[in-house]
């Protein structure tokens, strides 16, 4: 678990899953839930509950429950006083077997407001009052890489922007809508990181490596400086990461403890968690390595660029 300002986190946590929701369920809240679903998912699901019992089972605020049989869809509920409530079915499946997702779930007064992917999916009104919500539980056929909770009341990450339903505003929609399938980002990628970098931002890049790939980066950027160069060289096997400061590379670094996380031909995400002292890397969910910070103002690092041999799918950050 991470701490600082706004922000906590719960790090790749082993799935069943069930946790402290940091601050608690108030107007503003986001909670971000950032894995992959396993290609073998039947169901799984993320429980916003009042407490952690099991017998007698704990009262559920909200059920989000994505389940892919007859063609796909998600089931919406609240477990009261022992028993299920009247479900809320949308038979729309925006998560795909073997992909990595983003689950951003803002929590508004009177209703949860959910994305998926940078798209809004679902809003769902309370029948439990947030004052009793102080845990968050996760099952099923998912692998879990991080779950952020972040004040976005006061935080400018995150932007305010309209779009469906209607003329509802949505302040964590910092991204277009998505499309039915996986999109492709068009490669070399740019963005900016409004508000740069802080303890506990993360970032979030997914997509596929090609057959024949040879190497891609991510960078961090602070100007002509690269605060974070993350290198995948596929005929080196490993990552090379290094930073690019006063035009000189400084000295790489190229350990890896569990062996190299990325392969040819196969889908990824990455995630990049910002700690005061490093960056912290997962790949697939999996803790990577830890690169030591070299640039000691982290707001600086305000862009981030991704090139090479690499098909972008979804970058959050």
């Amino acid at each position: 678990m991470a701490c600082s300002g706004l922000l906590v986190s719960h790090l790749k946590p082993s799935v069943p899953f069930t946790g402290p929701i940091y601050g608690g369920l108030q107007d503003g809240k986001m909670v971000i839930i950032s894995g992959t679903v396993l290609h073998a998912c039947g169901r799984f699901h993320i429980n916003f509950q009042c407490g952690s019992s099991q017998h007698p089972k704990s009262d559920i605020a909200f059920h989000f429950n994505p389940r892919f049989e007859e063609g796909g869809y998600v089931v919406c509920n609240t477990f009261e006083r022992q028993s299920w409530g009247k479900e809320e079915r949308k038979y729309q499946m925006p998560f795909f077997k073997g992909h990595p997702f983003e689950i951003r779930i803002l929590v508004k007064y009177n209703s949860f407001l959910v994305t998926v992917n940078g798209s809004h999916f679902v809003e769902y009104k309370h029948r439990i009052p947030l004052s009793r919500v102080d845990t968050i539980a996760v099952s099923g056929d998912v692998e879990v890489a991080v779950i952020n909770f972040q004040d976005v009341a006061t935080n400018a990450v995150f932007p305010p922007t309209q779009f469906a339903p209607g003329s509802t505003y949505h302040p964590y929609a910092a991204y277009p809508t998505g499309p039915s399938q996986p999109q492709t980002y068009t490669v070399p990628y740019h963005t900016s990181i409004a508000g740069g970098l802080y303890p506990s931002r993360s970032i979030v890049v997914t997509g596929t490596v090609p057959s024949d790939a040879n190497r891609f980066h991510v960078n961090l950027n602070c100007g002509r400086d690269t605060a974070f160069h993350l290198n995948p060289r596929f005929s080196e096997n490993t990552i090379v990461r290094n930073s690019f400061l006063h035009q000189s590379w400084g000295s790489e670094e190229r350990g890896l403890p569990s062996g190299m996380p990325l392969f040819r031909g196969q889908n990824f995400m990455i995630l990049i968690l910002c700690e005061a002292h490093c960056f912290k890397v997962a790949v697939n969910g999996q803790h990577q390595f830890e690169y030591n910070h070299r640039v000691p103002n982290l707001q600086q690092i305000d862009r981030l660029e991704v090139d090479g041999d690499v098909k972008l799918t979804y970058v959050q950050v």
